[in-house]
């Protein structure tokens, strides 16, 4: 793309590795917004709106929600570099993974312990399950 050259919204979408429809929802959202329209009122988006397309989807994939990113964008848009603002928010999730990696170990030796009682709790008697009933 040269200088200048403006995008319709699906080669947008190809660029940014988008669906149009969703290029259409974060707008909607405020996420983001086309550089202008063509006459006939189609979205163009220029190099920095694709730019910030392919942020917001690799965000997301890093685990930041919608509100999460808007807060980012809304930091830049005033001109700051929001990176201090991304590393709390980096840290906090680290540590919400870390909880839930806990969480599931402990529910992983409930699991283990309870396939290793099976045999014990098959001739029980139970109301729907003996294991399930007896862990």
């Amino acid at each position: 793309m040269t200088d200048g050259q403006k995008l319709l919204i699906g080669e947008a979408a190809r660029r940014a590795d988008l669906n149009p429809k969703t290029i259409r929802f974060y707008e909607e959202i405020g996420l983001i917004a086309p550089t202008g329209r063509t006459t006939s009122g189609y979205r163009l988006f220029d190099e920095e709106g694709v730019s910030r397309l392919a942020f917001i989807r690799k965000a997301q994939a890093l685990g930041f929600t919608l509100a999460e990113i808007r807060e980012i964008l809304a930091l830049r848009d005033v001109g700051s570099m929001p990176c201090d603002h991304v590393e709390v928010k980096i840290n906090q999730k680290v540590g919400s993974i870390e909880e839930r990696i806990a969480e599931l170990e402990q529910l992983k030796a409930s699991l283990t312990t309870l396939l290793e009682r099976w045999k014990e709790a098959e001739a029980a008697s139970a109301a729907v399950c003996p294991q399930i009933e007896g862990a």
